[in-house]
């Protein structure tokens, strides 16, 4: 069925002078057909778009350009990716995620390429010979050269940004370097994913980032922040971005049985509380949340999963079960427990196919998705230490045995 002008602006209330204003601004998404004698006709879907725009700008008192995002944005990809035809670029591709999602990626889902961006030539080597395939590109830079990461993103749909400076202590002693990397490198991601008209990029981010007390934590808060409010910038371009957000993780290169293990050696394991407890991870886990995240996400969601909680101690006794364990005092800038979500993030949160997604509260973004989501209580928070779920010290042995 088609609708002339008049039968348009009758139907929706709107003056016709409006409407053809409209059809001028919202040209993209508005495109009446001409019938043979040159006269306009708007669709059904013309009508329907027209509708929407008229609820955005009077009831929900949208700019014309924030209507324009939000119609560009849509909800029309959300859902099952076809990965077959996916370009992908992550950074970090060297670190202990980037490697074990290139490896599932490649093993499960077989895309078009994954280009791997990282500033370690030897690690690239290195990966280069383990997995010695053609899928696999090796691009070496540095998240801090605006214009390297434009060259790599040329042709890409999806960015995985995993490059951080993520050591606590190095952080801390070279604050302007974590600086650099974690929020101008932030910064130089979405305006090189906007030029490059990529899709989708996921930002990684951590648990420290909540209620930050050391340098790490706060230039990952910043940064999520900056992907989170990227989406703003993106307009009429459709690149949509959103993080994950996770604990630590088990079997990477920066977590704690390593150094336990190395420490067993000697008979005695060193811990810095005995009450100190942390969210707990497997690779796998982490993966499949970035992954549930590129399908899911509208933009500007952080994506948290709902994962189990150990003490620190118990962790010890897992992987040193006869050794002597001693407390030496909680280091500068190390929190006894961490958060995942506070209270205030609580109140924005919805539980959502086995993970939270803390939703953004700003003007360019309206809900679409997450129809059956289920809203939290009032006061809702998910730390370490009151978490529901548990890793018992068999638990950990188990887990520990298998990575």
């Amino acid at each position: 069925m088609s609708y002339r002008i008049q039968e348009v602006g009758k139907n929706i209330d709107v003056p016709v002078s409006t409407i053809r204003y409209w059809q001028k601004e919202f040209s993209e998404y508005v495109s009446p057909a001409k019938t043979d004698g040159g006269q306009r006709r708007n669709s059904e879907q013309d009508l329907l778009t027209l509708t929407r725009i008229k609820e955005m700008l009077y009831l929900n008192n949208k700019t014309i350009e924030q209507a324009r995002i939000l119609l560009c944005n849509g909800n029309s990809d959300v859902g099952k990716i076809d990965w077959t035809t996916q370009t992908i670029l992550v950074t970090g591709g060297t670190g202990s995620f980037g490697k074990h999602f290139c490896r599932i990626m490649n093993d499960q889902y077989k895309p078009k390429v994954i280009r791997v961006y990282s500033r370690d030539e030897l690690k690239q080597h290195e990966m280069r010979q383990e997995f010695g395939d053609e899928r696999l590109r090796y691009f070496l830079g540095d998240v801090r050269d605006l214009e390297r990461l434009k060259r790599a993103m040329v042709g890409v749909d999806i960015v995985i940004h995993a490059a951080a400076l993520k050591q606590v202590p190095a952080c801390e002693y070279n604050p302007f370097e974590a600086v650099k990397t974690n929020i101008l490198g932030a910064q130089n991601i979405i305006n090189a994913a906007i030029d490059s008209g990529v899709k989708k990029v996921v930002a990684l981010s951590t648990d420290k980032a909540v209620n930050p007390v050391n340098l790490y934590g706060a230039t990952k808060l910043c940064s999520d922040k900056i992907f989170i409010n990227g989406n703003s910038y993106a307009g009429e371009k459709g690149t949509r971005f959103s993080c994950v957000r996770y604990g630590n993780v088990i079997g990477s290169r920066g977590s704690v049985i390593p150094l336990f293990r190395e420490q067993k050696k000697k008979g005695e394991v060193t811990i810095t509380d005995e009450r100190m407890t942390r969210f707990w991870i497997s690779l796998d886990e982490a993966v499949k949340l970035v992954m549930d995240g590129l399908s899911h996400m509208q933009g500007g969601e952080i994506f948290v999963p709902r994962i189990p909680s150990m003490k620190i101690i118990d962790l010890a006794r897992a992987v040193a079960p006869d050794c002597r364990i001693r407390t030496i005092g909680i280091r500068p800038g190390e929190k006894l427990h961490e958060a995942l979500i506070t209270e205030e993030d609580g109140r924005n949160t919805v539980k959502y196919n086995g993970m939270y997604i803390v939703m953004p509260q700003h003007e360019w973004w309206e809900r679409k998705n997450y129809t059956n989501a289920t809203k939290l209580p009032e006061g809702f928070s998910y730390t370490s230490d009151n978490n529901k779920e548990w890793m018992s010290v068999d638990d950990l042995r188990m887990v520990i045995s298998a990575n």
